[in-house]
């Protein structure tokens, strides 16, 4: 996040760009501006008066939207210094923070423009105020795990649309977000009403009349029933107690200040509803600095607040309903400049909510090349004991060429192959135990998992004729592995549960810790985030004792990235990065190049979480990259659904609905019935981002269908939802 800081001098401007981490910098290096008042002031009234002209539509002739650009540009060549415009043609920054003196708050720095983009359209850009007068700058209200809303909506009775942006925003609310309640009031409203209750909320969004007073700018204010809402009422109000943390005032002329002027007097500069609520204790200000259209300013409105439900930043709810307005006419449209918000662009009011049943986060489970790493973990003593074999009783030694081989196809993704090397091998020699892990790892990812599930039982029985404990304990985490995919968690456990008994009995540490990490995993799907990490703390302690083996070192890799996991669904990004990082350097110290796929998504969320995009999408392409390469059907399709969530988040409804569609059509023709109900799950919440209820509705009930038959909270969850969608 970059901070621009603008100070005002006698005839220039000190300004300082840095990164948000620098503020507390012992050393900060700013430039200078020579500034003409008198020029920057026909610039100021120039474009609000373009701003007025524009018609209906919010649209500027070509000849007037050319001077409104050419403004911009000027602003730009006459404010900036060198240094800030450079930097700010380079940064790679969302976030901008506008740190300005008072004196210089009637600037239009949202149309600053470098001849290709605005500040306000290309940045999540927020002003802040320096100012030398006392208030309650520093008290701010504690946010409740509920917060509370009050919607003012044409409290004079006389504006019918007004009436209808409040009740459509309620009803946005109301269907979208469980964490705060709605008061709506209209009609009838009048300043006791106001006076009483508004500092009893979080958020008030007000719809209707501002009257501005140019001689007495203390008695501008909201229009009420019987008189007005004041500066003057709020800020003996924000003596006592703060006001709610974000105001948005959906009306005319209510964000703008004094208009600047040579002759301006600073040190008498009168209050705007802007600065009367922030000197009040709000943390956040959205206004309109001139007279738009009832049906536009609901447009913004309801962009506005959908971002924010959907836990985004403010400064980027308000960019992303700027590039509404305008994405919503010719290209000439100057609505967009209205609006002005004050405070920090970056703060978030609703966090994400736990989706428990999307694909969130994958886990280290048997997949990928990784697997053909636990498979050598899970029966490494049997690989030996076949290797003695092969030289120096030559039994089967065929078979152990042919094992090396089939390793070969699973590495290049030719899963075919390898279900083909197998069978080969095991036609021959049924009992030829370590063809059975890499056969079933290579059904598993063509999707198959009753064959893979069938092919872990014959490996179990061989097993128990063999009298190979180790081999035994490795099969029956398998067939767990495989009920867990399906979603039959009972067998699943009891599976698990017979591998932790076998190997404890036996003394087999590998398997001991590799069956405590997979009910570990079990755990946190039921929510038991206390039993999961009890299970991971042994399982890591099994395996750091022995971590001079690779086996032990592979699988304490696989600890830290499940308590990564574990973190990450506790919403503790920074346990959850430093564990990630952790298996990382153990997968790197054993060259296990392949084995990143589930890393650099878990990775890619934990940026998404912390709305760094492009990097989570670099994360994502990478993961994606690998499951391509291994053919892994299933894992592709959780792929292809974590790149709509993404995109979902980034409000592209298209690419969304792209990759969820990418994904359920691979779910069509594979065994993946969680994977499926997930994607069905997303499609619905992209179609309830785009008001589709009826088709909401269909994929909840498909989603629901599925989870009806997995023990887990994901079917209430499911069930709630369908609900809502008829309040």
């Amino acid at each position: 996040m970059l901070v621009l800081e603008v100070s005002k001098g006698n005839n220039e401007l000190k300004m300082s760009l840095f990164e948000a981490g620098e503020f507390i910098s012992t050393v900060r290096n700013y430039s200078k501006r020579s500034v003409s008042w008198n020029e920057l002031a026909v610039l100021c009234q120039e474009s609000a008066h373009l701003l007025n002209k524009a018609d209906k539509k919010g649209e500027l002739d070509p000849e007037s939207f050319k001077a409104f650009k050419n403004i911009g540009q000027l602003l730009w060549d006459n404010l900036l210094t060198r240094q800030v415009k450079d930097k700010l043609s380079s940064t790679n920054a969302r976030h901008l923070i506008l740190s300005i003196d008072e004196e210089l708050v009637g600037i239009p720095w949202e149309i600053i423009s470098n001849g290709s983009e605005f500040l306000g359209l290309r940045f999540n850009l927020g002003r802040l105020i320096n100012t030398r007068r006392q208030g309650n700058l520093s008290i701010y209200r504690s946010f409740q795990e509920k917060l509370r809303m009050l919607i003012i909506a044409n409290p004079t009775g006389d504006l019918k649309s007004a009436y209808t942006e409040g009740s459509l925003i309620k009803a946005k609310f109301e269907s979208w977000n469980k964490k705060v309640n709605i008061d709506f009031k209209s009609t009838s409203v009048d300043s006791i009403y106001i006076k009483k209750n508004l500092r009893d909320y979080d958020i008030v969004h007000f719809a209707g009349h501002c009257e501005y007073d140019p001689d007495n700018p203390q008695n501008t204010g909201w229009s009420l029933i019987d008189a007005r809402f004041t500066v003057r009422d709020i800020l003996k109000m924000g003596e006592a107690l703060p006001m709610p943390s974000l105001i948005f005032s959906n009306a005319c002329q209510s964000a703008r200040e004094s208009s600047l002027s040579p002759s301006f007097n600073y040190h008498e500069k009168v209050y705007g509803l802007a600065s009367a609520f922030l000197f009040s204790g709000s943390r956040h200000y959205l206004g309109a600095a001139c007279k738009i259209r009832d049906e536009f300013g609901l447009i913004f409105a309801r962009e506005f607040y959908t971002y924010l439900l959907h836990a985004h930043c403010v400064g980027e709810c308000v960019r992303r309903a700027r590039l509404k307005l305008l994405h919503n006419s010719s290209g000439s449209s100057v609505l967009w400049a209205n609006y002005i918000l004050y405070g920090d662009p970056s703060f978030i009011f609703f966090s994400l909510p736990k989706k428990k049943i999307l694909p969130r986060a994958k886990t280290f489970i048997v997949s990928k090349r990784r697997e053909v790493k636990s498979i050598l973990v899970a029966s490494g003593a049997a690989i030996l004991i076949l290797i003695f074999s092969v030289y120096f009783n030559a039994v089967n030694p065929r078979g152990y060429l042919e094992i090396v081989k089939t390793r070969g196809h699973l590495a290049q993704g030719r899963n075919a192959e390898a279900v083909l090397s197998c069978n080969q091998i095991l036609g021959k020699a049924a009992d030829f135990l370590p063809a059975y892990p890499l056969l079933c790892q290579a059904y598993q990812r063509q999707g198959m998992l009753s064959r893979a599930l069938s092919s872990y039982f014959e490996y179990i029985i061989y097993s128990q004729k063999k009298g190979d404990k180790k081999m035994l304990a490795s099969a029956y985490i398998g067939a767990g592995r495989i009920f867990h995919d399906k979603g039959d968690y009972p067998k699943a456990k009891e599976f698990y549960d017979k591998a932790l008994v076998l190997s404890t009995d036996n003394k087999d540490r590998l398997n001991e810790a590799v069956s405590l990490r997979r009910l570990a995993l079990w755990y946190m799907d039921k929510d038991d985030d206390n039993a999961a990490i009890e299970l991971l703390t042994k399982s890591v302690e099994i395996n750091s004792e022995r971590s001079h083996k690779a086996d032990h070192r592979y699988n304490l890799a696989c600890d830290y990235f499940d308590l990564g996991l574990l973190f990450s669904n506790k919403d503790d990004f920074k346990a959850a990065r430093t564990f990630y990082n952790k298996s990382l350097k153990l997968f790197a110290s054993l060259k296990a190049k392949d084995e990143l796929s589930d890393y650099y998504f878990n990775q890619g969320e934990l940026y998404l979480f912390e709305k760094e995009y492009q990097k989570a999408l670099e994360c994502y392409a990478r993961g994606l990259k690998i499951d391509l390469a291994h053919n892994n059907l299933p894992n592709i399709a959780s792929d292809y659904s974590m790149f709509g969530e993404l995109y979902l988040e980034l409000g592209s409804e298209l690419e969304a609905e792209k990759y969820f569609c990418q994904a359920l059509e691979i779910t069509e023709n594979i065994e993946a019935p969680l994977e499926k109900a997930s994607i069905y799950y997303n499609l619905a919440e992209l179609y309830k981002f785009k008001g589709q209820k009826v088709k909401a509705k269909k994929y909840l009930r498909l989603s629901q269908e599925i989870y009806s038959k997995v023990d887990t909270n994901d079917y209430a969850q499911v069930k709630e939802d369908i609900l809502s969608l008829d309040r």
